[in-house]
């Protein structure tokens, strides 16, 4: 178990962290979310044992990260942001080397990193220097290095920055894969990966804990939960017609796509499709909301930033 404790960052009289207090379990993939400066990464410092708290503690499976930092580090497979490395070295070198220093046993080792190669499909660039690299494979390098000891905690920053789609897709399958018996906490600028890969989501703002929920109750806040949107022709006539229903709170127009927000009554879809059926409404898109993530994501923060 991960557990921070009033974690506070300061650097004289700015607070990058400010009281964050939180648990982390077994089996769970947590989204840390929030705008650039919120905090995210020095957080994942401070639980890392990289950067010492002002005050505040840390814990990693009960055991203080700053008083016994070496012990603590053992569970913990950590990317940070940039993902440094020694270009020097070519990529089966440098595993190689982090799997001595976390003190896989020597006849371990081999496998070890030729396991952690396949896992992030490295073998065409394994005797390449890692200065050579581009930004994708160098990720996936310091991906590599993470998760080389086979750790209980994955802490990762940011994992697929500079990725291409297809590398995203092997890298969250990956992480997936890992997620059953794995605390991972991610942080990432990428909604979707929110959604494709965690079962907990954290906001934070100004250092301070905003939000601290699963993906679909965080979704279930959104305006657009539950409404129905639709391309039609003559919009403007539609959208008026459809305005008088129960079942429609409020209408808009935007972009030449119509939205219909839901009152209490249930059954809007259906109110919709069938006054679409009995008015013979030309529609070329129609699809039920299940809620936009950007939108809470963005009304959360944007409530701290103007407090």
């Amino acid at each position: 178990m991960i557990e921070a404790k009033s974690l506070c960052k300061s650097y004289g009289h700015f607070k990058a962290v400010d009281d964050l207090s939180f648990k982390v379990e077994s089996g769970q993939v947590l989204g840390f979310l929030g705008p650039n400066g919120a905090g995210k990464s020095t957080t994942m410092k401070m639980l890392t044992g990289f950067l010492a708290p002002t005050s505040g503690t840390a814990l990693i499976n009960g055991v203080d990260v700053v008083e016994n930092s070496v012990v603590a580090r053992k569970s913990i497979g950590y990317l940070p942001e940039g993902a440094p490395s020694y270009g020097e070295m070519t990529v089966k070198q440098f595993l190689t080397f982090v799997a001595r220093a976390r003190l896989i046993g020597k006849s371990d080792v081999a496998a070890s990193v030729e396991q952690a190669i396949i896992k992030l499909n490295l073998t065409g660039v394994k005797h390449q220097a890692i200065e050579t690299l581009s930004k994708g494979f160098k990720r996936r390098v310091g991906l590599a290095q993470a998760i080389i000891h086979d750790p209980q905690i994955l802490i990762l920053d940011e994992p697929t920055d500079g990725l291409d789609p297809n590398q995203k897709r092997e890298v969250r399958g990956l992480i997936r894969a890992m997620a059953e018996d794995k605390i991972i906490i991610i942080s990432t600028h990428i909604l979707e990966e929110v959604a494709a890969l965690c079962n907990r989501v954290m906001i934070i703002a100004e250092g301070k804990l905003l939000a601290d929920d699963s993906p679909q109750g965080l979704i279930a806040r959104s305006r657009y939960h539950n409404a129905v949107s639709l391309v039609v022709e003559t919009p403007e006539k539609v959208a008026s017609d459809l305005s008088v229903l129960p079942e429609v709170a409020k209408v808009e127009i935007r972009e030449g796509e119509l939205t219909l927000f839901p009152t209490d009554e249930t059954g809007l879809l259906e109110a919709v499709t069938a006054a679409i059926h009995a008015n013979q409404w030309r529609v070329s898109a129609l699809r039920l909301e299940a809620g936009r993530l950007d939108e809470v994501f963005h009304n959360i923060t944007r409530v701290e930033a103007s407090a």
